[in-house]
């Protein structure tokens, strides 16, 4: 049901933004802003199948990228949580760093991993990262204490605290930081792709904003609206697969 409503609402969003579009090419130079027929009119099959590949890169640097910044939060946010000695050492540490521009490290970035899949990632996770590691922190030290010793008296050991009250909460938090760090990373991809690298959809766009054709630009723009949609939902499924106990 929660993802049929999240489908229906795209349908009404997509359809009101098409509308408005519409009604913008009677106002705006046709060059600049092209008319919705003339830019379905482009994406036939050979164009699908040429941005086949530029998706594909583009996902293959989103899902690197999500799935290390993952990784790394969930482990550090749960140090972080769980206090002691490391906990203490690096909630300062986060603390100085996170409200940081994390793209003023691009030039660094650059320099150390030169241009290309490497930087692109790396940006990502820099950026990324930090949202998961908050999120997951701030989910477990909200867990109300009476969650464990229920289990204590019942006799539950620290696996079994882990994996049924802990680790639940930081995957709740982790689906929800994630829904919320996609449009951001979407983002991050779509800049970052704008030089060094030879496929990806922001590279495709960005290619057809130098060779001035923005029939072109506003294909590529729907291809990534569609994807990172696609993106969104499948996050949401997740979290109604995962997440049924919190509903």
């Amino acid at each position: 049901m929660i993802v049929l409503n999240k489908i229906r609402s795209f349908i009404y969003g997509f359809l009101l933004l098409h509308i408005l579009w519409l009604i913008g090419t009677y106002f705006i130079d046709g060059r600049i802003i092209p008319s919705p027929f003339l830019v379905y009119g482009n994406m036939d099959a050979r164009f699908w199948l040429f941005m086949l590949n530029h998706i594909v890169h583009s996902l293959w640097r989103l899902f690197l990228g999500m799935s290390i910044s993952i990784i790394i939060g969930l482990i550090l946010g749960l140090l972080l949580a769980q206090g002691g000695v490391v906990g203490k050492l690096l909630d300062p540490f986060i603390y100085l760093t996170y409200p940081i521009p994390k793209m003023a490290f691009l030039p660094v970035v650059m320099m150390l991993f030169g241009l290309g899949n490497p930087t692109i990632i790396m940006m990502i996770i820099l950026i990324i990262v930090f949202q998961i590691i908050i999120n997951v922190r701030d989910g477990i030290n909200s867990i109300p204490e009476e969650n464990y010793q229920t289990l204590l008296v019942l006799g539950a050991n620290r696996w079994q605290l882990f994996r049924d009250v802990t680790l639940p909460a930081a995957l709740s938090h982790i689906l929800s930081s994630t829904r919320v760090a996609l449009g951001t990373a979407t983002a991050i991809l779509f800049i970052s792709e704008n030089s060094g690298i030879s496929y990806g959809m922001g590279h495709f766009i960005f290619n057809a904003h130098s060779r001035v054709n923005w029939v072109d630009v506003f294909s590529g723009i729907i291809v990534l609206s569609i994807v990172a949609f696609m993106l969104f939902l499948i996050v949401d499924i997740l979290d109604t697969v995962f997440m049924k106990w919190n509903k």
